[in-house]
């Protein structure tokens, strides 16, 4: 029999499955061929010696070490994943800064060659204006 059911995305999956129809023991305490596929072949449990009560133990105990394992491996990725986004933040606010640097300069740079200006238009103000009162003397005097 094929069941199926909607579960939430961030939920780990496991998929169970038994060539026993016997639906007395589906719970996933007694069923023991779970699989666990995001594993290393090496890392995969071995199917314990259902006669053996060690055996058993090791086996439960190695199925909860790697469904801890793979808890792990899903943090890091997030935690990964987090650091790309932080990285990327932080490359774009140096970049900010480098572009807010390269304003304030530009700024500085501009308002100097502002008060530049303004003198010498002061400056040319001034010599127009003598030219003027000589230009008056001459025709005055003509």
């Amino acid at each position: 029999m094929i069941t199926t059911a909607r579960v939430p995305a961030d939920k780990p999956v496991r998929i169970a499955f038994s060539l026993n129809e016997s639906p007395d023991d589906a719970s996933p305490e007694n069923d023991l061929s779970l699989a666990f596929p995001e594993l290393d072949q090496q890392l995969q449990p071995l199917p314990p010696c259902h006669d053996s009560k060690e055996s058993m133990q090791v086996y439960k105990q190695h199925c909860k070490i790697a469904e801890e394992y793979h808890e792990v491996k899903k943090e890091i990725a997030l935690l990964e994943e987090r650091k790309k986004e932080l990285i990327a933040r932080l490359e774009q606010v140096e970049k900010e800064s480098m572009d807010a640097a390269q304003l304030a300069k530009e700024y500085a740079e501009l308002t100097e060659e502002n008060r530049t200006l303004k003198l010498a238009q002061t400056q040319c103000v001034e010599q127009l204006e003598k030219l003027r009162i000589q230009y008056q003397k001459r025709q005055g005097s003509s």
